[in-house]
């Protein structure tokens, strides 16, 4: 049982990316998909939640930037990220959770995270 991310790599300031989030092992329609990000020395923050419903909650200063959708019948979630910022270069991650957790420690699975650089 896992999930595993895909769709990092290097892209200049202003360009778009869309991260995909795989599970395998188990079925996503019973889990709350969160996506997070680490940037080196910063703590990992969390970006957005997308709930079973597919209600969805992107952190403020995300918003009108990064969206999340989830395809249950492919059993992956996505990240869509527009207008990227040379502060958006991080190691992005998503996770699973019935609930979307709040601490990070209450989600149940993580991936190993994706690369994901903004640079000229």
């Amino acid at each position: 049982e896992q999930v595993v991310e895909s769709g990092g790599g290097l892209v200049q300031p202003g360009g778009s990316l869309r991260l995909s989030c795989a599970a395998s092992g188990f079925t996503l329609d019973y889990y709350a998909i969160g996506w997070f990000r680490q940037a080196p020395g910063k703590k990992r923050e969390k970006l957005s939640c997308i709930r079973r419903d597919d209600s969805e909650h992107i952190v403020e200063v995300m918003k009108g930037r990064f969206s999340a959708s989830r395809d249950n019948a492919k059993n992956t979630a996505y990240l869509q990220m527009n207008n990227l910022e040379a502060e958006d270069t991080a190691v992005y991650y998503c996770a699973a959770d019935p609930w979307c957790g709040a601490r990070l420690e209450e989600w149940d699975y993580w991936g190993q995270g994706t690369q994901v650089t903004v640079s000229s």
